[in-house]
């Protein structure tokens, strides 16, 4: 007969558990040492980007790759962009001789 072999469970793997249990507490509204971090991104204006670069909604939503309705749902201020969308958009408003060359140089690669 074979002799079983009982392995006491890595570290790892009690960190997990550890974390897990802690998780639900903290979503169930018990008190933990859990650190949160709340994070508020910063308002733009994708309409004064777009302005700046003398383009169409349609215009602005291919060249970020994105729908034109979305675009729309931004200037009118039922949508936010998030992520990169936001960062270009940034860049866009604050640099937009930079990314006229950029596009250039990629229209002409493309």
């Amino acid at each position: 007969m074979a002799k079983k072999i009982t392995r006491r469970p890595s570290v790892l793997a009690d960190d997990i558990r550890a974390s897990l249990r802690e998780a639900v507490d903290h979503a169930s509204g018990t008190r933990t040492r859990a650190i949160t971090h709340r994070v508020t991104p910063r308002a733009t204006d994708a309409r004064a980007a777009r302005l700046k670069l003398g383009l169409t909604q349609q215009e602005f939503a291919s060249l970020i790759g994105t729908g034109v309705g979305t675009v729309r749902k931004w200037e009118l201020g039922a949508r936010q962009p998030s992520g990169a969308a936001r960062a270009l958009i940034e860049v866009i408003k604050t640099e937009p001789k930079a990314v006229r060359r950029a596009l250039r140089v990629q229209q002409l690669a493309g």
